[in-house]
């Protein structure tokens, strides 16, 4: 007999679990290749910025075509003059304004629309290879004729140059400034390897005139990049007007503040003017002491540019786990002995091999210096310090470029090379001497004190 329930009573609601079918198994992710977008973008986050990218796209071909009329004018000179001294005043010329001008190209920078004013010193660059190449298709060029066009080519890189430079951390910010000094480093040494490779092939076959149209094309692609980018718009009107020399003189001020900038600038002068000058002089190291023509020239230019992008790519990703200062420091010292050596080679394999070393510190190096110069640098100051930075690296070549094809018309290049390096070794072991006495200085006047 079933009991009777009271009046009024429900029974309780048994709720019972509900198994829900799987989901249907996920389609596995597509593994990206070892040098895919993640890879790439965990080794270069400055990539991430769109703007920066277009920037760094229009560089690598505009670079490219820079390289190409690097080497076809050099060529060009040597043919023009047969003078090793000639080759080396040509380039000194082009550098000369650099000297000059360049500090006072910071201060317009720190005060103007940096995007804007890159974008129409590139397009005068860009007609100043348009004029090269017809000049030389035509048969009118002359070595006076390169000089004038080397001069207001080096005036209006004066003021490129440092507007550029300080462009780069208003794409990126400060977080990712290191890294993309890395890849801009990479993108110049990229483009000199793929560019006097390049060079070489088209000076054999189309004629030096082909490679300085080349150039002037490629300057399309930066000026696209730029005018693409999306910038807040910069207001002239607001920036502070300063007095030249007192502007100037507050980027001196910072970088004499700050013991690692102040004494790896000066090292850096040393190796502008007593070594990174070999650049100038491969097309007669290729020719005279290498007996090879063109394309071994060529070769012998795209090894410096493996090398840099090489040392470039090392700093990218190892960025966070070094010290910029004493990197910069050791590898002055050893660029200056692999300079030596160059002198030693007995042939062009050999001499490719020591110009990748070569350009691999060169590119370590320059990476170190720059960081440590504008690491903790003031926006308001940015141009101004980088035209410092800019003054000494570009700025001195003049000295060397000058004093190495004088060494070199009366002991041969390879003379020149030696004791470039010899000097180089010199000066960063006197260097790293004087900053530990100064270190010791210091310590002491601490315990004194303490």
């Amino acid at each position: 007999m079933v009991p009777r329930r009271p009046a009024g009573f429900k029974p309780p609601v048994i709720v019972r679990p509900v198994t829900l079918a799987p989901p249907p198994p996920a389609r596995p992710a597509a593994r990206l290749p070892a040098f895919g977008v993640r890879r790439l973008l965990g080794t270069f986050p400055a990539l991430r910025h769109r703007n920066f990218r277009l920037f760094v796209g229009g560089q690598l071909v505009s670079l490219v075509g820079t390289w190409m009329q690097q080497v076809a004018h050099g060529w060009l000179v040597l043919q023009l003059s047969d003078s090793a001294f000639i080759v080396g005043l040509v380039s000194a010329l082009g550098s000369l304004p650099i000297l000059l001008l360049t500090l006072y190209g910071g201060v317009v920078a720190d005060e103007a629309d940096k995007r804007r004013l890159v974008l129409w010193l590139q397009a005068g660059m860009m007609l100043e290879a348009l004029v090269l190449a017809v000049l030389t298709v035509t048969g009118q060029i002359t070595v006076p004729l390169v000089m004038l066009l080397a001069a207001l080519f080096g005036v209006m890189a004066a003021f490129e140059v440092p507007a550029r430079q300080a462009l780069v951390p208003e794409l990126v910010g400060r977080a990712d400034l290191l890294n993309a000094v890395a890849i801009n480093s990479m993108t110049f040494n990229v483009s000199r390897v793929i560019g006097p490779a390049i060079a070489g092939v088209v000076i054999a076959t189309a004629g030096i005139a082909a490679c300085f149209f080349a150039n002037a094309a490629s300057f399309l692609a930066v000026i696209a990049g730029l005018w693409a980018m999306r910038v807040p718009s910069h207001d002239a009107a607001a920036a502070p007007r300063r007095r030249v020399l007192p502007a100037i003189r507050e980027g001196f001020d910072y970088i004499w503040a700050h013991r690692w900038p102040r004494w790896l600038l000066i090292q850096f002068a040393l190796l502008t003017v007593f070594g990174f000058s070999f650049v100038p002089l491969l097309p007669v190291l290729a020719k005279d002491a290498l007996a090879t023509g063109a394309g071994g020239y060529g070769a012998l230019a795209a090894a410096v540019g493996v090398g840099a992008a090489g040392g470039a790519l090392a700093v990218a990703a190892w960025s966070g786990r070094m010290r910029e200062g004493p990197l910069a420091l050791r590898t002055g010292i050893a660029f200056g002995a692999g300079l030596a050596l160059l002198a030693l080679a007995p042939s062009v394999p050999v001499a490719m091999l020591l110009l990748a070393l070569l350009g691999a510190l060169m590119a370590i190096a320059s990476i170190a210096t720059n960081t440590t110069v504008q690491r903790h640098c003031p926006d308001a100051l940015r141009g101004r310090v980088l035209s410092v930075y800019a003054w000494v690296v570009l700025g001195m070549a003049p000295f060397g470029s000058f004093q190495m094809g004088w060494v070199a018309e009366r002991l041969g290049v390879k003379g020149a090379y030696l004791l470039g390096g010899v000097a180089c070794v010199l000066a960063g072991a006197a260097i790293a001497g004087l900053m530990h006495r100064e270190a010791r200085e210091r310590l002491a006047a601490r315990e004194e004190e303490g």
